[in-house]
């Protein structure tokens, strides 16, 4: 199975379509909530988005669909990532909301060697989140530092670090 990409791997234009979506639960926004401490009762008090919201019903932080569309997109873009630099840009474009079941695809729209090091590069990329009905909820762009196949050879391979399995005796 594939994690991440080495530098040489990604193709300016190219789209990964992450794989699976997530189902959004009641239980995963307030649980995001509790642990950042986002308190509006948007996404906490039924009552209130009942009573009070244009939307009638609890609204899902947009930090947790945010963070759920860059945990999908790691396999596929920053698995062998050295550093997340930059997010360029993030919006929020339609609410999601309890039951609703999240996608991502992410678009390489640039790529740059190192300036500093040459065994790392930067890849530009673009993640959209979607709902099951193909609405577009989120958008943002980031830039990672990559290794490149040079890096990863130098380092131990694709694991390195990783312990081999000892022969038991008999």
């Amino acid at each position: 199975m594939q994690f991440g990409r080495t530098y040489e791997e990604f193709e300016v234009g190219a789209t990964y379509k992450h794989w699976p979506g997530k189902t959004v639960t009641e239980y995963d926004d307030h649980l995001f909530c509790l642990l950042t401490m986002n308190h509006h009762p948007l996404h906490m008090d039924t009552n209130y988005a009942e009573n009070t919201t244009d939307f009638g019903k609890n609204v899902v932080v947009g930090n947790y669909i945010y963070s759920l569309l860059l945990g999908m997109s790691v396999p596929d873009v920053s698995g062998k990532a050295i550093a997340n630099l930059e997010i360029e840009s993030l919006k929020h474009v339609a609410p999601t909301f309890h039951g609703d079941t999240i996608y991502g695809e992410t678009t390489v729209l640039d790529k740059t060697p190192s300036r500093s090091k040459s065994d790392r590069g930067i890849v530009h990329v673009e993640t959209k989140g979607y709902k099951q009905d193909g609405t577009l909820v989120c958008v943002f762009r980031r830039k990672v530092m990559v290794p490149t196949e040079t890096y990863i050879k130098e380092r131990g391979g694709e694991q390195p670090g990783r312990p081999e399995l000892k022969q038991q005796e008999k």
